[in-house]
């Protein structure tokens, strides 16, 4: 079945501190805990406790490190999901790693799979190889990490036979993506949700790095023709939008593009 409620879903975008976990844990805690019983969903930025780093070995945490923890009890606190990417040491690899926090502090994660070769992502961590669709009151969600944003097979919806209705509702993306890149984030969440027939919600950071990277933010929630529900600055701020169920299941029953759709099978 389509949704049919609302899903209210929360911006966090902010000036992550530099190599900074703890800082950065007392900053979001401070922006999300005012958002208790107003949200469904919060939404952190790209390794929101370090900055995009290509420092791994200082930077990374494991499951069961403090960060993991620390977004359980606020997933508790607030009683709505916490999502967002950090840095994660998993055995002998690294890996950019989006945890999906539910409020019983039960949790999935998915591995960015798409590594930005242009910063040596790549050399450092290991991409993953298959993606996630979480299902939160009724929606169906499919968070992605930064340069996924480029590479449109890859998150592809689909109608499913099986469950009677398309993949996902939402295409949700975290990321530390710089200001002179701003026209292509503007550019590629509003195609993502047009093309996928779902919303789309990415999540920006705002401020300058450590390698003097700037970011302007530019978070934004886009609706399944394009326009702007959100449309942030380049502002620290936190903003909340609902996401319309009846507004959503009438556009894709009255344009129902999907039917056309080209079918393939995804390689690895």
């Amino acid at each position: 079945m389509p949704p049919g409620n609302d899903l209210r879903v929360s911006l966090i975008q902010a000036a992550t501190h530099w190599h900074d976990a703890k800082a950065n844990r007392v900053m979001f805690g401070d922006l999300v805990r005012p958002l208790a019983g107003m949200t469904d969903l919060v939404v952190l930025p790209e390794t929101f406790t370090s900055g995009f780093t290509n420092d791994t070995l200082s930077n990374a945490e494991t499951m069961d490190g403090v960060t993991v923890r620390w977004m359980g009890a606020l997933a508790s606190e607030v009683n709505a999901v916490v999502t967002g990417s950090l840095v994660i040491r998993d055995g002998d690899r690294f890996v950019n790693r989006l945890v999906w926090m539910s409020p019983d502090e039960t949790f999935v994660f998915y591995d960015k799979r798409h590594l930005f070769r242009m910063a040596n992502e790549h050399e450092r961590y290991v991409g993953g190889d298959a993606r996630l669709v979480v299902e939160l009151n009724g929606w169906r969600i499919c968070p992605m990490v930064c340069y996924d944003l480029r590479f449109p097979v890859f998150m592809r919806n689909n109608m499913r036979s099986d469950l009677g209705r398309m993949d996902y509702d939402v295409i949700l993306f975290v990321a530390n993506w710089p200001a002179p890149r701003r026209g292509p984030w503007r550019t590629l969440l509003r195609a993502r949700a047009i093309e996928n027939l779902c919303y789309s919600v990415g999540v920006n950071r705002v401020g300058t790095d450590g390698n003097g990277l700037v970011y302007a933010g530019d978070s934004a929630a886009i609706d399944f023709t394009g326009e702007a529900l959100l449309d942030l600055d380049d502002r620290a701020q936190v903003a909340t939008t609902p996401l319309s169920a009846s507004a959503l299941n009438a556009h894709r029953e009255r344009f129902p593009a999907w039917r056309d759709a080209d079918t393939f099978k995804l390689l690895d």
